[in-house]
């Protein structure tokens, strides 16, 4: 009988903790935390570029986790468009045939991510469908991968601080859409 209440009493703790430890992370996932951006950024590959991110925004203060994920993806499109300005202009001023080559298809490939995968994401949230918005970040950080291909042979390619800024901030916005899966 002794045991019997021991094990009773242990089972009862047990799931008594496991709801607390649950109860208090969907809390801090839904914006009742007082740190949700630094808990939500744990959950991406580039902490520091979330924190910044989300940190220079003053909308963060009051988000959710889908507010976050538009933070994110605005400042994503930011990102981008200005990359874009970047490489349009490195376009008119290049005369090297194989940059002009690599260029072009840069273009292409951010003129999908602004157009095309930014917004995807951005509705997917605000329509609370975050399977679409996971599909439309990853897609960008995929887009600019490919741009980085076309300078395989140069490591530090005209672009490549913004190019990666776009890829790292594409993968923490599909990471933060995917908190919400």
């Amino acid at each position: 009988m002794k045991n019997t209440f021991s094990l009773a009493l242990l089972h009862l703790s047990f799931c008594f903790t496991f709801f607390a430890l649950t109860h208090i992370s969907a809390m801090e996932l839904h914006g009742h935390g007082a740190n949700l951006i630094e808990t939500t950024c744990q959950r991406t590959p580039f902490y520091n570029l979330c924190v910044s991110t989300l940190r220079s925004d003053p909308r963060s203060s009051g988000a959710d986790v889908a507010g976050l994920a538009r933070i994110g993806a605005d400042k994503l499109k930011a990102k981008a468009t200005a990359t874009l300005r970047q490489i349009t202009a490195l376009l008119k001023v290049t005369k090297d045939p194989k940059l002009t080559t690599a260029l072009r298809q840069c273009v292409d490939y951010y003129n999908a991510i602004v157009k095309y995968d930014i917004p995807e994401a951005v509705e997917a949230v605000v329509k609370g469908d975050p399977k679409f918005g996971v599909e439309g970040a990853t897609d960008a950080a995929n887009e600019a991968d490919a741009c980085g291909r076309e300078f395989k042979n140069q490591p530090k390619f005209p672009i490549y601080g913004s190019n990666k800024a776009v890829h790292d901030l594409s993968a923490v916005v599909a990471s933060i859409v995917q908190l919400l899966l």
